[in-house]
């Protein structure tokens, strides 16, 4: 079985996020997505998300898509991986917080992970900070 994993906010689920999982889930049998706490999205995105971070984490639970969803860990960005051991991670087109050393950290766990970046998907309509907005 090939696992892959995502990562994001996914506040207020829309078509993008839907297409995203859909594009990583072409890339292996297993879909795991890591849903972030709203103390890092606060810290990232310098406000608190819309919907808290349980309801958030049941609402993509649920999804079909979706064969596992986690919460972000509070101390350690790299937990999920450690735990799961993705063969592949999807990285969202315009996702940029905390890769920047990804690939380092996985060589240094012993992790031979894929690193894929998704296409965007309408993104002059179906982007999280533009929706928020309406």
């Amino acid at each position: 079985m090939k696992k892959v994993m995502v990562f994001g906010s996914f506040d207020l689920i829309h078509p993008g996020h839907i297409n995203m999982f859909q594009q990583a889930k072409e890339h292996g049998d297993y879909l795991i997505v890591v849903v972030a706490l709203d103390k890092v999205i606060e810290k990232v995105k310098g406000k608190k998300p819309m919907i808290a971070q349980q309801e958030r984490l049941s609402d993509v639970a649920q999804l079909r898509l979706v064969d596992e969803a986690l919460l972000g860990h509070p101390t350690d960005r790299y937990a999920n991986i450690k735990k799961v051991k993705p063969d592949v991670i999807c990285l969202g087109y315009d996702q940029y917080h905390f890769v920047d050393k990804l690939q380092d950290k996985l060589n240094e766990f012993g992790f031979d992970t894929q690193v894929i970046r998704l296409k965007p998907y309408k993104e002059e309509k179906y982007k999280s900070s533009k929706l928020k907005k309406k």
